[in-house]
């Protein structure tokens, strides 16, 4: 019809490329030709084409044997200049330098991204019992205190979703979800019991830079290491925190 845009296709071996990329960011290990062209449904002899030019511009690296695939450096260059140039990041990276120095545990920002949250900076636990992360990284964000303290903002976004269950913990209920998330806006952080990660209790703000906001930071604590006052003290300097980053905001808009 006269007015409206047609939504063109994508370029197929483009897509294709960045499915492959896709595929092994996710899977964090080496991957055959075979299990690649199963998974992303590409013919062998079109995949072999792709995986070779990527490996040749050293966005893929191939193992000794010459048969399984993972991610090349170039892909940390890329995602690495990412980071660099998020201004985000650079603004809270003090503040997660003073959480993690106040409470010796693991402290991450992360971004909403769909109905996932990505991690974009950590700052590791001091103990020796912690939480496995990586920058980068994808969780469902209805399983995270990070998540649900983005989505509290935009709660609409649960009827889209899809749930999986991570723990006997993790809220699978559209609706229960949404309580929860209204919970969330009332007292201004997000808890994380033990849903995404058993033994792991997570609490989380969102960041103040945007509206509605996309970045939450959020301090991890493994249960046995919990006192009866953690919840306070850790969503207290989680307050103080964003406090900062607005008075930080202000000095350079």
């Amino acid at each position: 019809m006269e007015g409206m845009t047609a939504v063109q296709p994508p370029v197929k071996s483009a897509d294709r490329t960045l499915e492959v990329l896709e595929a092994l960011a996710a899977s964090r290990e080496r991957r055959s030709l075979v299990e690649l062209s199963r998974a992303l449904d590409i013919p062998k002899s079109s995949l072999h084409g792709i995986l070779r030019t990527m490996a040749r511009r050293h966005w893929v690296e191939v193992d000794p044997t010459g048969t399984r695939f993972g991610l090349g450096v170039r892909a940390l260059e890329v995602g690495a200049a990412y980071l660099d140039a998020d201004d985000a990041v650079g603004l809270v990276s003090s503040v997660l330098d003073d959480l993690s120095r106040q409470f010796g545990e693991a402290v991450h920002l992360g971004r909403l991204d769909g109905p996932n949250v990505v991690y974009l900076a950590k700052r590791e636990s001091a103990h020796r019992l912690r939480l496995y992360s990586a920058i980068g990284r994808r969780l469902p964000a209805h399983a995270t205190a990070l998540g649900k303290a983005l989505l509290a903002h935009s709660p609409e976004a649960v009827a889209a979703m899809s749930l999986p269950r991570l723990t006997a913990n993790t809220i699978t209920d559209p609706d229960a979800l949404v309580a929860e998330l209204e919970k969330t806006r009332e007292r201004g952080y997000a808890v994380d019991r033990e849903e995404n990660t058993e033994g792991i209790v997570c609490f989380a703000m969102a960041v103040p830079l945007a509206d509605p906001p996309t970045d939450a930071i959020s301090l991890s604590v493994p249960a046995p290491r919990l006192a009866p006052d953690s919840e306070e003290r850790i969503t207290a300097a989680l307050g103080r925190a964003m406090t900062q980053i607005r008075a930080a905001r202000s000095m350079f808009s």
